[in-house]
């Protein structure tokens, strides 16, 4: 038998795995907090030390772990890119569409719109009114609109203050990469660039005005009129 095998079936390295997540639990570590090394765990699981190397490796890949050359292990921070990456997966190998994720993230943003009204700082007002009016530049690229949409939607999950919808809200920025400019490219005309920069900037002023309910149908009127007229092209 395989050294990372155990009877039934499962494996050492997924063991050693979920007894790393036990201490975690049991012991009430928090984002940063040093682990054991990997000494530690095998001689407790009676396993060795590859294995435990293996288990330390999957978790630190998971963002479970922050592993670096030279220090103890640590408790890591929930990071949206695992995400992002399982989404890009799910999306080439057509387990999902992007109409149903763009589907997903309409629900969730009006959302955030609403709570990004209710709790959001004077700070969080102020850039994401410069972020909606930057896009209205007139040296404005395209690279830089993109990269002020990206922050205009991750500073209202931010603004939110509910950290799952931030990690969430982060985990669409690359499949936006591609959304945000093929957006643009469907408004040729000025008119239909300035319906653009006003959704935005609606969804600005009513975060500003504290109105959540304002913020959430111009949140809903962007998706529908900005985004929507792209899906088709990106599917």
């Amino acid at each position: 038998m395989s050294d990372t095998m155990i009877d039934g079936g499962g494996s050492l390295v997924r063991r050693a795995m979920d007894a790393v997540n036990a201490h975690i639990v049991g012991q009430k570590l928090r984002v940063g907090d040093t682990l054991p090394g990997e000494g530690h765990f095998a001689e407790q699981l009676g396993v060795s030390r590859a294995v435990m190397r293996e288990a330390f490796g999957a978790l630190a890949a998971l963002r479970l772990l922050d592993v670096g050359n030279g220090r103890r292990a640590r408790v890591g921070a929930m990071d949206g890119s695992v995400m992002a990456t399982s989404l890009s997966h799910a999306i080439s190998t057509d387990q999902v569409t992007v109409p149903e994720i763009w589907d997903v993230r309409r629900t969730l943003e009006v959302r955030t719109a609403a709570l990004a009204a209710a709790n959001r700082s004077a700070g969080d007002a102020a850039r994401i009114t410069e972020l909606a009016e930057a896009m209205a530049g007139d040296t404005v690229d395209m690279a830089d609109i993109t990269r002020y949409d990206i922050e205009f939607h991750d500073r209202i999950a931010r603004a939110g203050r509910n950290a799952l919808f931030v990690q969430i809200v982060q985990s669409f920025a690359p499949l936006m990469q591609v959304a945000v400019p093929a957006a643009w490219r469907t408004r040729v005309s000025i008119e239909h660039r300035d319906l653009m920069i006003e959704r935005h900037r609606a969804i600005a002023v009513a975060i500003a005005d504290r109105d959540p309910e304002a913020a959430a149908a111009a949140m809903e009127a962007h998706f529908d009129t900005a985004v929507g007229a792209v899906l088709s092209e990106l599917a």
